[in-house]
């Protein structure tokens, strides 16, 4: 019978298994969380999960693989498509071959250029595009008539109990478990019947070991080897007291009875040799393995060293007998020892995903029916959230006033304003280390003067919750970072990938402690300054390098030791120019250089950057700031007070601070954030923007018309 079963990624599998083995419940569906789809050593792109989700489920289906080809564009304008990953099976030769047979009968228009330029370093087709065509559309023609895009067929047909069967993802997991303990327990099986029998060997050692003199003057007075061997048979030997057997077992007869039976290392003999063979009536009588192990022992093991080594060996065996034992008596403990070798492959040979999956064109989304076009995102400091077209911001002449960007409540003020494709990803991460995704399309467009939508109202927040950071992201890339900082002193850096998979209940970016809650959050390319500042008017400036890429659900490490009731407050990534704005409860306040603060390991208690006294209280603000830049001073009345960073002195680590704000008696400041502008303020007419970038891609090759040796 035909079988096609699509390798898959390590991990992922045994992720499931190890979901399968906790929770034997689980459907398809569930293990489908684990199991993305194939993972193909070529890599390339699945193209949508219909298919693999339907193979999962019946045991049969089909995904298409297409190959990862990018389009590119050379300094002088001209397009080329550079493939790197073909489909699963596809040889490049071949390929190659049939694309310049389709151009060569005219089935294919649009490419004047052929080369292979794979090395060691991997795979590369280039295919240059004629002036007047569109290389996506070149692209999607290629995918169409060629193998660069092909559907791999699945057919999950294995051999269970002999038996040919279509299985589905859960049973495939658990035909594979069950083949593991079957192999767990063969293996315990046999490991414990040699252990018994090396066991049972030491345990005659012991005994002579114990009884040398006697055992010497009985071999010395036997004829023959057989003899002496019989007579080491029939020789009934005392335990003494400081012997290691009779110490383990008490020193008693029932204490050494129970303690041969506990340790069971005759089990396998039948129990009618029990009394020939073993303790009886105060005695130990040997076996003939004990015995001719006896005789063969050479006199070296008579020293005490290596009776030790004897005893060392002994008790090892007894331990890993009860081990193995306890495998084969509790289902629960080979499950254990099945998840511990299955964590243990996972991470000598897991790699990443190679295969990436898309959303194909079957697989219509919401997101599939909205135009890409860059659009203004508005958050108040309250949670109000809206979308603003660009063209809201109409050029004027410059010194112009501008456009109010939005109109806020009272008490409110616009804390974020960012620019983001209506397809790109709204990372909204909350105070208690959650982080919910929102296409930057699901925010409701409104006009300047709309106050927005609660973001409570478009996101699936617990109750009290409150998001503090969102970033827009267009792509999940392994080289850039999302960083977390934590109220007691701890840091986190994850790969941004590992925020792909999108929940509408959100998901746990950072395990937090009790008390514990997540205070600011940063998206970096891992190369950054990092500085945390601290309630207690400390600040500690380290690399970003110091902090090792971690896992999404881990807690992070030690960033600053925070002292007994102080919390960390900001999270800051260093820029050069820029400096350091430190408020206190009272009403206190200054600049301070960043630079002024040198960088050292992290898990320190940081330097002093405001010196904590009765005058200024504790450190409730650390922001940083610009001269043009302006802040908004809150107190605990609700009171908020704007004022420019330029009129706050710029002093020393060790300075007080001067006066920001005149409080009332009783009331005291609780946060400070620095005033996105709300303004929005024009390019002046006349300047010309910055031209493009140009890709730095090698040169193009001056070609003429399309050449059949060339291809």
């Amino acid at each position: 019978m035909a079988t096609n079963i699509p390798p898959h990624n390590l991990g992922e599998v045994t992720d499931a298994c190890l979901a399968l083995i906790e929770d034997p419940s689980l459907e398809v569906d569930d293990l489908l969380q684990h199991v993305r789809g194939p993972d193909f050593p070529t890599g390339a792109i699945i193209n949508g999960r219909a298919g693999s989700v339907r193979a999962y489920r019946t045991g049969r289906g089909s995904v298409v693989v297409r190959a990862r080809a990018e389009v590119k564009e050379r300094p002088n304008g001209r397009e080329y498509i550079e493939v790197t990953e073909i489909p699963y099976q596809t040889n490049k030769a071949q390929l190659i071959e049939k694309i310049a047979e389709l151009v060569k009968l005219k089935k294919l228009s649009g490419i004047r250029e052929l080369r292979d330029e794979s090395d060691k370093l991997g795979l590369s087709i280039v295919i240059e595009t004629r002036k007047d065509f569109d290389a996506h559309v070149v692209l999607n023609n290629l995918y169409h008539q060629t193998r660069l895009q092909s559907t791999y067929g699945i057919n999950c047909v294995a051999l269970v109990n002999g038996q040919p069967r279509t299985l589905n993802l859960k049973q495939m997991l658990v035909a594979f478990l069950n083949d593991r303990r079957d192999v767990v327990i063969r293996r315990a099986i046999f490991e414990l019947a040699r252990l018994r029998a090396r066991g049972h060997v030491l345990e005659g050692q012991l005994i002579a070991l114990e009884n040398i003199d006697q055992v010497v003057d009985l071999i010395r007075k036997s004829a023959t080897p057989d003899a002496a061997r019989l007579a080491l048979m029939e020789q009934g030997w005392p335990l003494r007291s400081e012997s290691q057997v009779d110490m383990a077992s008490g020193g008693d007869e029932q204490g050494v009875e129970a303690f041969f039976d506990r340790v069971d290392l005759t089990v396998w003999r039948p129990k009618s040799l029990r009394p020939q063979l073993g303790y009886r009536d105060g005695r130990y009588y040997l076996s003939e393995e004990q015995a001719r192990a006896i005789l063969d022992m050479t006199l070296r093991r008579l020293t005490g060293l290596e009776k030790n080594k004897i005893i060392d060996e002994y008790e090892q065996i007894l331990s890993r007998i009860n081990e193995l034992e306890g495998i084969l008596a509790s289902s629960t403990r080979l499950d254990q020892a099945i998840r511990d070798e299955l964590i243990e492959i996972k991470e000598q040979f897991g790699d990443e995903r190679r295969t990436e999956i898309r959303e194909s064109q079957e697989d219509l989304s919401d997101i599939d029916l909205i135009a890409r076009e860059d659009k203004v995102v508005t958050v108040s400091h309250r949670g109000y959230a809206k979308l603003q077209s660009l063209n809201s911001y109409v050029a004027q002449g410059r010194g112009g006033r501008g456009k109010v960007a939005t109109k806020v409540r009272d008490e409110d003020f616009v804390e974020q304003l960012l620019v983001a494709n209506t397809h790109d990803v709204l990372l909204c991460f909350s105070d208690r280390g959650r982080v919910y995704w929102l296409r930057t399309f699901q925010i409701p467009e409104a006009g300047r003067t709309a106050t927005g939508r609660p973001l409570v109202n478009l996101l699936r927040l617990q109750e009290n919750e409150k998001i503090t950071c969102i970033y827009p992201i267009r792509e999940f890339e392994d080289e850039r970072y999302v960083v977390m900082a934590t109220a007691l002193g701890r840091v986190k850096r994850t790969s941004l990938a590992h925020f792909a998979r999108q929940r509408s209940n959100g998901l746990i970016a950072l395990n937090l402690k009790e008390g514990d809650s997540l205070v600011g959050v940063a998206i970096t390319d891992g190369s950054r300054e990092l500085m945390l500042v601290s309630s207690s008017g400390h600040a500690i400036k380290f690399q970003e390098s110091d902090v090792r890429v971690m896992g999404r659900v881990s807690m992070g490490v030690a960033g600053i030791r925070v002292a007994p009731g102080s919390r960390v407050i900001s999270l800051i990534v260093c820029q050069p120019g820029e400096e350091l704005l430190l408020v206190t409860e009272f009403g206190f306040g200054k600049r301070t250089p960043l630079h002024g603060v040198t960088i050292q390991r992290r898990r320190g208690k940081g330097r002093i950057v405001a010196p904590k006294s009765e005058r200024n209280g504790k450190l409730v603000g650390a922001l940083q700031v610009a001269d043009s830049d302006e802040v908004f001073l809150i107190t605990d009345q609700g009171t908020m007070i704007r004022t420019g960073v330029s009129k706050i002195s710029s002093l020393g680590r060790y300075a007080q601070g001067v006066t920001l704000i005149r409080l009332d008696e009783g009331a005291t400041l609780v946060d400070a954030e620095r005033v996105v502008e709300a303004d929005a303020e024009a390019a002046p007419q006349g300047d010309e923007p910055d031209p493009p970038e140009q890709p730095s891609d090698s040169p193009d090759a001056a070609v003429g018309p399309l050449n059949e040796d060339r291809i």
